[in-house]
């Protein structure tokens, strides 16, 4: 009657499962009857988390930017567990500050785990989501509908995803394939907890228009996110009143261009010591990993 599909028995491939969405995203889709492919940087996290699935699970280490890894990792999942049902793309990193003051490694390599890392994902899976006719969800963020200054690098790279996931949503659908974009506001993640450790940043933040301006609890957040897959949405909001952003997100450049520069000008005294690099716990393990590859 509502068009909830059942997920038990279902395989799904959580990208970024170590903590935060991903984490409690694989929790809530085991607690329905999923089987579980964790993904991740940081192996002895996703190990804990597998562990404590009460379903079927099995995790893999994999830099979700690296092609080969992420075809690997699709052909053992397709081994592991038969099938593949559904394939969340959740895998993000952050980083804030003045663009031209920027990190230019860390800039970057937001576009590439938030937006290469997605397509990569898909990619890998595709094979195997025809195959089951199956459901790819990419997580996107508010930051797709609405810029913000300090925040170049998240909001190109997830505007870039929702683009892609639209665009793929139309080239495999006559295959069977259903493709989703999750939108999610200001949630409480150790990312967002790790870019609000700055006052320039938390007060920023802090100033947005009502209801921009919470953090979330994330339970609620990701149980809209599960009702999505559930439902194989095209559109999933992880907070109600994001919905309402659509319609109006035409106009938001120029809103946000005309009270950003007055914000940049107050705060601009205060700029010098805001960090640019990667924030939160997945932000460190991100940094770990790459200098470790050197």
């Amino acid at each position: 009657m509502n068009g909830r599909r059942s997920l038990q028995g279902q395989v799904a491939v959580v990208t970024g499962a170590a903590r935060g969405v991903g984490e409690l995203l694989a929790r809530k889709l085991a607690a329905r009857g999923a089987r579980i492919a964790l993904v991740g940087l940081e192996p002895e996290a996703l190990k804990e988390v597998s562990e404590r699935l009460p379903t079927d699970s099995d995790h893999w280490f994999a830099d979700v930017t690296d092609p080969e890894a992420m075809a690997r990792v699709a052909e053992e999942v397709k081994e592991r567990f038969g099938k593949v049902d559904i394939v969340v793309a959740n895998a993000g990193v952050a980083a804030g500050g003045p663009f031209a003051d920027s990190d230019p490694d860390a800039w970057r390599r937001v576009i590439e785990v938030n937006l290469i890392g997605g397509a990569v994902t898909a990619r890998a899976f595709l094979p195997a989501l025809r195959a089951g006719r199956g459901y790819f969800l990419q997580v996107a963020s508010l930051a797709a509908i609405t810029p913000a200054p300090m925040m170049t690098a998240y909001c190109a790279s997830k505007s870039g995803v929702e683009a892609f996931a639209h665009c793929l949503r139309a080239e495999v659908g006559h295959q069977g394939v259903k493709v989703g974009v999750g939108y999610l506001s200001w949630t409480d993640t150790d990312m967002v907890r790790g870019a609000d450790e700055h006052e320039v940043m938390r007060e920023m933040r802090q100033r947005l228009p009502w209801p921009a301006n919470r953090t979330y609890p994330l339970g609620p957040a990701v149980d809209r996110i599960v009702a999505g897959i559930e439902r194989r949405s095209a559109h999933v909001y992880a907070q109600w009143w994001l919905r309402g952003m659509q319609g109006v997100r035409g106009y938001l450049p120029g809103v946000v261009a005309f009270g950003g520069q007055r914000e940049m000008k107050r705060i601009a005294p205060r700029l010098a010591g805001v960090p640019t690099g990667l924030v939160g716990a997945g932000g460190a393990a991100d940094e770990a990993e790459r200098t470790q590859r050197r």
